[in-house]
């Protein structure tokens, strides 16, 4: 007798579950967003820094300083130029300085006003701005650029679509020429360009870098924002309820409704909120601020600008989206009061901390020695007897002179009665390394009781720059630990 078999029958989820969960696709396409225009005085002072920020870095390469580049970070010569700063690879102690610096600084700026920096001055809000603006320029404003993208493919859209990415290929080249242009003299750089003869390492990170500007700023965009960047991800663990973000007022905006401007809201039951979604069109990472602050908002404020405008039309009062904290928009604070609250532990020990630093980071930088030299011992003969019984032994010296000036050098050295320094003294070229060595000698009747020992000996190096007042003008001294060996 043949068993029968229970059949249960599969049907494919639907959109929605039972309790009005909607299901999304992790495999979903990325809906492309279209920011639309805006003008105001956020606005404004977004093209300022986008101007402040561009000017620095395309036209810094350019500067001269003393005959060179004012800033070149030469990796062939191992030589670091900051205007009148002269940095080793041995001295990458303040590049780590530095980091630690921008971290703090990180900490104390989002803690107290959210993410200004993502807003206003980070790379990638930079250019993207840029690449939208030739975008806006060439396919229209927002509405103009959906409808091109959704007709059919005809001269106007190539010819459209081309120039669009003629342009971007234009800034993408020019930022990935300035960017080589840090590591190369630019103007060997701009000269091998226009030969035609550019070496094939500068060639590749000239590509390279336009290559990340053309697709971080013309197709990524938000993208990078949303899932890339790690600062939205630990935002959230620096800012608190009175860090100062972009706030919508729900209590006065809600409830929304669209309506005329002869409309009485009040009588309604409205409020200031007319639900025209500009707020949102704006946005250049798609999100609706009204649903509270969230971890792709980058603070730019173009919501700011749009919603003051529209206010501004409907005859309400501005600010119902602002810059404000939490604890200030749920409270009704004035601008003191959230100032006030601002002052928090919290922030007052991120600004302390920060303070220290950064005057322990200009202090060493100030105090740096004008050069740095190591001794190393003659492998080859670890002590030897000279004449008269003299020990002997020999090192090699070798000192960077940190600045761009000829400098002549010194040796002495000290830790044991009656040590003689046999060494003439070197001299070492701009931003050069002198290589000497140096004989200590020890007469007989001392190194007669120290026979068998390594004694603690300490060279002294003093940089002397010739001065026509005085004949000789001591700029520094430095001191390095070594041995003495006494043989039996």
């Amino acid at each position: 007798m043949a068993s029968s078999r229970k059949v249960i029958p599969i049907a494919p989820a639907a959109g929605t579950s039972d309790d009005g969960e909607q299901f999304v696709s992790m495999y979903q396409k990325q809906a492309t967003i279209y920011p639309r225009a805006v003008k105001g005085w956020f606005a404004t002072w977004r093209w300022v820094f986008v101007w402040l920020t561009q000017l620095v870095f395309y036209g810094v390469p350019w500067l001269q300083w003393g005959g060179r580049q004012a800033v070149l970070f030469d990796l062939e010569a191992q030589r670091f130029y900051i205007f009148g700063l002269l940095l080793y690879p041995q001295d990458l102690i303040f590049l780590a300085a530095l980091l630690v610096l921008s971290a703090l600084a990180l900490f104390f700026f989002t803690a107290v006003a959210g993410r200004l920096w993502c807003g206003y001055t980070c790379p990638q809000t930079v250019y993207t701005e840029i690449f939208m603006w030739a975008e806006r320029k060439i396919e229209g404003d927002r509405i103009a650029r959906m409808r091109l993208d959704q007709g059919p493919w005809g001269v106007n859209k190539i010819l459209r679509k081309g120039a669009k990415q003629g342009v971007w290929l234009a800034i993408a080249l020019i930022t990935g020429f300035s960017f080589v242009g840090y590591f190369t003299p630019i103007r060997e750089l701009a000269a091998a360009a226009v030969a035609l003869d550019m070496s094939a390492w500068n060639a590749f990170w000239v590509l390279f870098y336009g290559a990340a500007t053309y697709g971080n700023a013309g197709f990524l965009r938000e993208q990078m924002c949303k899932y890339m960047c790690p600062y939205a991800r630990f935002q959230s663990a620096l800012i608190d309820k009175d860090s100062l973000v972009i706030a919508y007022d729900a209590g006065r905006g809600d409830p929304r409704g669209s309506r005329s401007k002869k409309t009485n809201a009040a009588a309604q039951g409205l409020g200031d909120c007319i639900d025209c979604t500009l707020c949102v069109q704006v946005c250049p990472t798609g999100i609706d601020i009204r649903n509270g602050l969230q971890n792709e908002c980058i603070g730019c404020a173009a919501c700011i600008d749009v919603c003051d405008d529209v206010m501004d039309k409907m005859g309400y009062a501005k600010g119902l989206i602002r810059y404000s904290t939490e604890n200030g928009v749920v409270n009704g604070w004035t601008r003191l009061q959230m100032f006030k609250r601002a002052l928090r532990p919290r922030v007052l020990v991120y600004g302390a901390v920060l303070s220290a630093a950064s005057i322990a980071f200009a202090a060493s930088v100030a105090m740096r020695s004008p050069f740095k030299f190591d001794v190393v011992k003659d492998r080859g003969a670890l002590a030897r007897v000279v004449e008269d019984g003299t020990v002997e032994n020999v090192y090699r010296i070798q000192i960077m002179n940190r600045t761009e000036a000829p400098q002549t050098y010194r040796v002495a050295a000290s830790g044991i009665d009656g040590l003689e320094v046999v060494a003439m003294p070197a001299s070492a070229g701009p931003a050069a390394v002198a290589s000497m060595s140096v004989s200590l000698r020890l007469p007989f009747a001392v190194a007669q009781g120290l026979a068998g020992r390594s004694v603690p000996v300490v060279f002294e190096v003093t940089g002397v720059e010739p001065n026509a007042g005085s004949g000789a003008d001591t700029r520094a001294i430095q001191f390095e630990k070594s041995t003495f060996f006494i043989p039996r």
